[in-house]
């Protein structure tokens, strides 16, 4: 039953008698295309010689234009059609970002088939094969992409994957029979504008595998629709994509929703560019992306906060690079996880001194299962955290708890039907009303104004009671400790569940090599870290706000024992289980190597 509805500037806001409330955008939603080949035509036909996608070719790019684009995927899909792939299954992608990749996702989407994108971990990690296998059995494709035949031949030489086709970019070295990319570019005797007009906005596109909390990834479902009118939701909140084609230099990985969906389609929708950065965020491979980047530099910026803050770190030290990545940018857009204040203040400040102003420093909060963006930030604010308001067609349900936060649960166009081929995840994912359960919490920037938009606040399952029966609010808290340590330590797990403390483990920032059951006792670093604990102890509010006690693990977060996502995050609940026994030396107080405060 509804008490009041109260119709803000941005918000609307319904108040129902249990508490409840749901918040819709005022806002109409824009003309929303049916297919993702509908925008390949558009493009094709009013900026044939545009840049859609370019990769590094040796010292260079090959770049490739929205008319070659079209016609490539044309004669895929011919080929695809003409083998009977359609027929079989979708068409698993084992390897990562890449021209022939987006080419073939593109011409199965054109056809009318789907595409799988795995992480390429899963391919190139022996002890991250069973995950890849787990899909490949999942969705029974009917044939297996990968760019580089010899690299990835470990994959597609297993035994289980010898009953389906390969195709490969460069085939050489291959260990066993592969389709070279450059014979299905031939094309093949099939009537591919019938299989085109035959795609509808509810055909499935791709299939998404989130990496979650379980071991077994689960396959979101992904058509037309929720990609497309995505991408009108998200322009109506960011007028300037269609006033000029965005460019982009990215490395986020296509299996995932926020490089796959959220920006590849963001270049695809509005006409604009994709230079694949073939470098990351990491000590080994952040050369490559400096590289890059001074050679090309883009109209929108996208990264996790660990990527911003090696770009942050670079950007201060030349001068030159500084002025090409500010010059010409409209915004810069962060996802993953909260970018720490000080990283979002140098951006602001970096760019204020470039161009005598800031430009929008924005974020959104979505998940695999939302196609992403359903809340989103689309004005100036004054500091990260920000999730911001419902995107044009999306309903927000927020579920009062009483902490002052609310459970966050959504329903909308852009919202998964379902999950591949498990009716039981997808029922206990959706409430009585359609809502998707999301297990995220919010709270409003601004109690009682809900045009101000709302903040993340974690997830409701990592949150935990001390034995004084007091939350601990783990997003929070985490944030907190990676400020004050960071450049110190990368990553951490907060403990303390039916404890009386807070501990946490924590993963250096510079990884070690050790094994599972050691811990770093370098001096200079636990004595770092005891300073810094102990400051921020000094500061807590309360049992729930302190850290009691660490320890600093030797080995990384391991990927093959899924403590580690594939799109680089810590599965807590994996992380705790798999280290019980350091868990358990935290609150241990006769051993002598616990950091305590």
């Amino acid at each position: 039953m509804t008490n009041d509805i109260t119709v803000p500037q941005d918000v609307i806001t319904e108040t129902r008698a249990d508490g409840a409330l749901i918040l819709r955008s005022s806002h109409p939603m824009g003309p929303v295309a049916p297919t993702t080949g509908a925008w390949l035509h558009q493009w094709a036909d009013k900026t044939p010689d545009a840049v859609f996608i370019a990769e590094r070719d040796g010292a260079g790019w090959r770049e490739v234009t929205y008319a070659q684009t079209l016609a490539a995927v044309r004669h895929l899909g011919a080929w695809l059609l003409a083998n009977g792939y359609d027929k079989k299954g979708p068409v698993v992608i084992m390897s990562g970002n890449s021209v022939d990749h987006a080419l073939l996702a593109l011409a199965t989407q054109y056809v009318g088939m789907a595409s799988v994108p795995v992480a390429e971990q899963y391919s190139l990690i022996p002890g991250a094969h069973d995950r890849l296998l787990y899909i490949v059995e999942k969705v029974k494709p009917g044939l297996l992409f990968v760019d580089d035949a010899k690299r990835y031949g470990d994959a597609i030489g297993m035994a289980a994957l010898s009953g389906f086709d390969v195709l490969a970019s460069q085939p050489e070295g291959a260990p066993r029979d592969v389709i070279a990319m450059t014979d299905a570019l031939q094309g093949g005797a099939a009537d591919v504008d019938a299989a085109h007009a035959a795609v509808t906005p509810d055909t499935l596109a791709k299939i998404l595998f989130t990496s979650g909390s379980t071991s077994h990834p689960k396959g979101v479902i992904t058509t037309h629709k929720m990609m497309c009118v995505n991408q009108t939701q998200i322009a109506d909140a960011f007028p300037v994509l269609r006033a000029r084609p965005p460019k982009i230099l990215d490395w986020l990985p296509w299996n995932h929703v926020f490089g796959g969906s959220h920006n590849f389609n963001m270049m695809l929708a509005n006409g604009g560019s994709i230079y694949i950065d073939d470098g990351k965020p990491t000590d080994a491979l952040f050369p490559r992306s400096l590289e890059n980047m001074k050679m090309h530099t883009g109209t929108l910026a996208f990264n996790v906060p660990v990527g911003f803050a090696r770009q942050v770190a670079a950007l201060k030290a030349d001068p030159d690079l500084r002025r090409d990545f500010f010059t010409g940018l409209d915004f810069t857009f962060y996802a993953g996880a909260s970018l720490p204040q000080e990283i979002w203040q140098s951006l602001g400040d970096m760019a204020q001194e470039v161009t005598g102003k800031v430009p929008l420093m924005v974020s959104s909060w979505g998940m695999t299962e939302t196609s992403p963006a359903t809340l989103i930030v689309h004005e100036r604010v004054d500091r990260s955290g920000i999730i911001g308001v419902p995107v044009p067609g999306a309903e927000i349900k927020l579920l009062p708890d009483d902490d002052g936060r609310f459970e966050l649960r959504c329903k909308g166009p852009n919202i998964m039907p379902g999950y591949f081929e498990d009716a039981e995840k997808t029922a206990e994912s959706f409430d009585d009303e359609g809502f998707l359960i999301t297990g995220d919490a919010v709270k409003f920037v601004e109690p009682g104004n809900a045009d101000r938009g709302l903040s993340f606040d974690g997830r409701i399952s990592e949150d935990f009671k001390l034995t004084s029966g007091t939350w601990v609010r783990c997003a929070a808290l985490r944030g907190q400790i990676l400020t004050a340590l960071e450049g110190v330590i990368g990553d951490l797990v907060i403990t303390g569940q039916d404890r009386a403390e807070i501990g946490a483990l924590l993963f250096p920032a510079q990884p070690r090599n050790g094994q599972p059951d050691q811990i770093v006792t370098d001096a200079d670093m636990v004595e770092t870290v005891r300073a810094k604990l102990t400051e921020l102890a000094e500061h807590a509010t309360g049992s729930s706000t302190r850290i009691g006690r660490a320890l600093i693990m030797a080995e990384p977060p391991s990927l093959a024992d899924h403590e580690m996502t594939a799109k680089g995050n810590l599965n807590m609940r994996k992380v705790l289980a798999r280290r019980a026994g350091l868990v358990a030396r935290i609150y241990d107080d006769a051993d002598a190597d616990v950091i305590r405060v």
